[in-house]
């Protein structure tokens, strides 16, 4: 045999090998696949909240029969921000500064501002590709603290012109108008237009140290703007997630993802032991951690559970074993195994959601007759 006919032979085994090791050991059917734009990458950012909720808005508009709409994330940000620091100046400096927020700050600019999309505002004014807010954050922060520290009594009112001189530096001046399809609108107008209303958006959650089934402020930092959830039993956040995927309705998810099982790479989540070996993890199967509302209540009263991720669930699958999974689009750009996608255990659900946003008209009616 030619050498090189043994060399090819040698590509094709190493080939092989590399393929095998690729290739998951879960195997997904999706039951569930509800209509949803694109994947796209926050990058550099903290902003995973408005990519999240602006994804959810936007397959809310193709159930809507809408069509697929590109909204601006970069605009929720632009007027979330100067929230931010006077949330920070009223309370003195005892609060968080950062760029984390939740996705009722997504529908509280909505209903204040309007809504604005991605061709008329992406949030790189500079000719970039891919945001990066390392720097912008570290001015704000600084410019926050600065005022803080400053304010003797005789607080100079121009700090809120300097707050959006830097965010126009860095993200753009937000569009008084713009064009879509020939037509010019404001902001408040192409939301209208879309038929989007912020009141048809509720929040549910589910920890025992708030009755269930009234409303309650969730105490989590990102939750500067005091945004108000429904607090219901984890079986009934779990079930009333799984009829509005049935429904129609996709679901904004705010999670924690600091878990072992949790990997963006392999494109999945599973609620197991952390002494799992890394290389084991998602190469054969493993038994779950059982969930219990005591012990979901455990994890977050240590910070085991914080609110570190906002994605969009947008479907159900199966493993071929039978257990149930949630689809979610995250917003890491569309390098793993699902182009973006991952696969999340009904168990990592129930133990490590913080809270959901969904259209009113998607919860289930059993939790609609308890909600007081």
């Amino acid at each position: 045999m030619k050498k090189h006919n043994l060399f090819l032979i040698a590509l094709l085994l190493i080939g092989a090998v590399q393929a095998q090791d690729k290739k998951a050991f879960y195997e997904f059917t999706d039951v569930i696949n509800l209509d949803a734009t694109e994947i796209k990458d926050q990058c550099r950012t903290g902003t995973c909240w408005s990519f999240a909720t602006s994804s959810f808005l936007e397959s809310e508009l193709m159930r809507m029969n809408k069509g697929q709409v590109d909204l601006s994330e970069m605009y929720n940000v632009r007027m979330t921000y100067p929230k931010k620091v006077e949330n920070y100046l009223r309370y003195q400096g005892k609060a968080q500064f950062g760029p984390g927020s939740l996705s009722h700050d997504v529908i509280n600019v909505m209903a204040t501002y309007g809504v604005v999309p991605e061709s008329a505002y992406n949030g790189l004014p500079n000719g970039g590709e891919r945001h990066d807010h390392g720097q912008m954050d570290a001015v704000l922060e600084g410019m926050a603290k600065a005022l803080v520290e400053n304010n003797r009594g005789n607080l100079n009112p121009a700090w809120s012109g300097a707050v959006d001189g830097v965010l126009d530096a860095y993200l753009g001046e937000a569009p008084e108008s713009f064009e879509v399809n020939g037509k010019t609108f404001t902001p408040i107008e192409y939301r209208d237009h879309l038929g989007l209303k912020s009141d048809d958006y509720v929040s549910f959650s589910s920890f025992t140290h708030h009755p269930f089934y009234e409303p309650f402020v969730l105490e989590v930092p990102d939750n500067f703007s005091q945004g108000s959830f429904y607090n219901v039993p984890i079986e009934d956040l779990l079930s009333m997630t799984e009829i509005a995927l049935r429904s129609g309705y996709t679901v904004a998810w705010d999670a924690d993802v600091s878990e072992a099982g949790f990997s963006f790479r392999n494109g999945m989540a599973l609620l197991i032991d952390s002494d799992v070996p890394k290389d084991e993890r998602f190469k054969k199967k493993h038994d779950e951690q059982e969930v219990s509302q005591s012990a979901r209540q455990e994890k977050f009263n240590n910070y085991q559970t914080t609110d570190d991720h906002l994605m969009h669930i947008i479907g159900t699958a199966k493993d071929q074993f039978g257990n149930p999974y949630f689809i979610i689009k995250n917003s890491w750009g569309d390098g793993n195994l699902y182009g973006g996608k991952q696969y999340i255990s009904y168990a990592y659900f129930k133990m490590k959601t913080v809270g959901i946003l969904l259209h009113k008209d998607g919860v289930s009616k059993a939790v609609s007759k308890k909600l007081k």
